[in-house]
């Protein structure tokens, strides 16, 4: 049996198992991943059966930060109210330090000192653990919101019409489910919280410094405070638009890496490697660039901040030293007043630098909020219909369609196909063929006219019933990452062992199957990379068997194939097409050939229709293609 080219199944690395990717743990390393396995943390491997509609919710309020964190709030007050104790008990050191100094030491009570020390040392151990608590509290908060995020991007995206995937790059779509979310994360466990905890530091020694003496605490407020709060809003400023610079190139950097993995075949075949890999420096580049560039600011408000409140402390030292000589302020209210202003700066500090934090994950919410709002433009009504079995007539009534408003690709078509007819569409590329079937499939919807199968408007019945009953071969099938069983059953995951091998059997690979080191088990690598193209064509094709759909569509199924493979999925066709109304978009005419009736499509339009003989009969548009088919097979040479 001849196949393919593309290293085929038994393509792959060297080893025992060619094309496997694991060939197992040595003997002698057994016990030490026993070991390690045994302190890896509990998976949660779990198979749930999570709500999912294919309908979008008009109701559904837009998405906010504050309704994201607000299924959960009364987590979230209880993690406030850690927060605060955790702040009395970490910040209460400076008071009883004053109250050490002039009710002990000054007095020489050592029984006072080692009350307040025992009471100091409680205090940081009591911070300590609920800061350990809230910390796990906060984290597991923070799990649970973001499990519910990711499923309902992952649902949102599920929803989403072929257009949206056609106009946005991979890269951009997948930065909202991993950067998007990850900065929602680090925003909530490390940025409002933290804000939470450091506003709280913040005024409970404002507090503390006003306690201790009002004119001193007002020489800082007034004299530093104006000073730093200049250079904060500075700060803020630039930073916003380094932050801004940073997210995009990241992004950019995300979606050309992204569009590289994909096609990295056609970058070898055509030895773009060096050109793509100048391009993706420059774009590494520009990212680098605005990273230095945040860099640099916080490289002078950092610096600058400690300044000022160094130079806080001198002037607290020279004002306080004066009132403590003088007996206006005691030695211990100095003594904490100077603890206290050193606690005074850095939660200003912290909340500066949490800002940057608080700036992606605003921007993230934005972003987030626009994919939500984007909305399928083929939708399922809400009072859609469940559309019942059906035998397979399939009718266009005056359909006209674009992908642009202003350039139609199909202009008031008109056609009927038959149940259980084979039909074929042929003409040149672009003519609009493809069109034809992803309308056929609801992929897309027509800007004029109705699609019907068995006289259903498709537009009026649900996904779940149209596509259980159509079933699509594309020129290139795509092949998941699993085993070849799982990509069989893939459109019908119930199926048992036997019924894929039925399905095997039918299309002829059963042998192949059998011969593989683990049959159906046999690793598929993702987009089926270690297979040729026909072993991946007749794999779908097997998928196509078992699910039994009432109505199959071929799209050039068998263009990209060499003669020898294409007989074999030809003689698979053979098996499939029986019994079910099939529609064929072909560009060799053999293909076209076993069709009962073939369709010429030109312009977006239907210029002739009958079968193969009647076309030729015609001697019109059909027949000068065939004869250029004919021509073209008579020169090829056979190799």
């Amino acid at each position: 049996m001849a196949w393919g080219g593309g290293g085929g199944f038994w393509g792959g690395t060297t080893g025992s198992t060619p094309g496997l990717p694991f060939a197992g743990i040595p003997a002698e390393h057994e016990r030490m991943v026993a070991r390690l396995m045994q302190k890896e943390p509990p998976a949660d491997n779990e198979l749930r059966e999570i709500p999912y509609s294919p309908l979008v919710d008009p109701d559904a309020p837009p998405f906010t930060l504050r309704g994201f964190l607000g299924q959960r709030k009364a987590a979230i007050a209880a993690v406030v109210v850690l927060v605060g104790f955790e702040t009395v008990s970490q910040q209460i050191g400076p008071r009883l330090t004053q109250e050490g100094i002039d009710h002990g030491i000054a007095p020489r009570h050592f029984g006072v000192v080692v009350a307040l020390s025992l009471l100091y040392i409680g205090s940081l151990v009591a911070g300590t653990a609920i800061s350990a608590f809230r910390t796990w509290w906060s984290g597991r908060i923070g799990a649970d919101l973001l499990y519910g995020l990711r499923v309902k991007i992952f649902s949102h995206i599920q929803r989403l019409s072929v257009e949206y995937f056609t106009n946005e790059r991979a890269g951009r779509i997948m930065t909202r489910v991993t950067s998007d979310v990850d900065n929602l994360q680090n925003l909530f466990q490390q940025g409002l919280i933290n804000m939470v905890l450091q506003l709280g530091t913040l005024v409970f020694v404002m507090v503390q410094l006003f306690s201790m003496d009002a004119r001193l605490a007002s020489y800082v407020v007034l004299g530093v405070l104006p000073i730093f709060t200049v250079l904060t809003l500075w700060f803020r400023a630039r930073s916003d638009y380094g932050w801004l610079a940073v997210r995009d190139f990241n992004a950019a950097v995300i979606a050309d890496l992204a569009e590289n993995l994909s096609g990295t075949r056609v970058v070898a075949a055509h030895n773009r490697q060096r050109y793509n890999l100048t391009s993706h420096l420059n774009l590494l580049g520009q990212y680098r660039g605005a990273n230095l560039y945040t860099a640099e600011i916080g490289g002078i408000y950092g610096p600058s901040a400690q300044l000022i409140g160094v130079a806080a402390t001198g002037v607290v030292l020279l004002l306080g030293g004066q009132m403590v000589l003088r007996h206006e302020l005691s030695l211990g209210d100095l003594t904490a007043f100077v603890l206290y202003l050193n606690a005074f700066f850095a939660p200003i500090q912290q909340l500066v630098q949490l800002y940057n934090t608080y700036q992606q994950g605003r921007a993230s919410v934005v972003r987030l909020r626009e994919l939500f709002a984007t909305e399928p433009t083929v939708a399922e009504r809400p009072d859609a219909t469940e559309l019942p079995e059906i035998d397979g007539e399939i009718t266009l009534e005056h359909v006209t369609f674009g992908y642009s408003p202003d350039e139609p690709i199909l202009t008031a078509v008109d056609l009927t196909i038959r149940a259980g007819e084979t039909f074929a569409l042929v003409g040149p590329t672009g003519a609009g063929k493809s069109t034809i079937a992803k309308l056929l499939t609801r992929f897309y919807d027509p800007d004029s006219g109705r699609v019907l199968i068995d006289g259903h408007d498709i537009a009026q019945v649900t996904f779940a019933s149209l596509r259980r009953q159509l079933g699509i071969v594309p020129q290139e099938p795509f092949l998941f990452a699993g085993t070849i069983g799982d990509n069989i059953k893939f459109a019908k995951p119930d199926a048992t062992r036997e019924e894929i091998l039925e399905a095997c059997r039918a299309v002829g690979i059963l042998s192949l199957i059998e011969a593989l080191p683990d049959g159906l088990d046999t690793p598929c690598h993702e987009r089926g990379v270690t297979l040729s193209s026909g072993e991946r064509q007749l794999i779908a094709l097997a998928r196509a068997f078992l699910a039994s759909p009432r109505v199959l569509i071929l799209d050039e199924a068998t263009s990209s194939l060499d003669l020898q493979t294409e007989s074999l999925v030809e003689r698979a066709l053979d098996v499939l097409l029986d019994g079910r109304t099939a529609v064929l978009i072909a560009h060799r005419l053999n293909t076209a050939m076993r069709a009962d009736r073939i369709a010429v499509v030109d312009d977006g339009r239907l210029v002739e229709i009958g079968s193969h003989a009647e076309l030729l009969a015609k001697n019109g548009r059909y027949a000068e293609m065939f004869a250029a088919w004919r021509r073209q097979r008579e020169e090829t040479p056979v190799t």
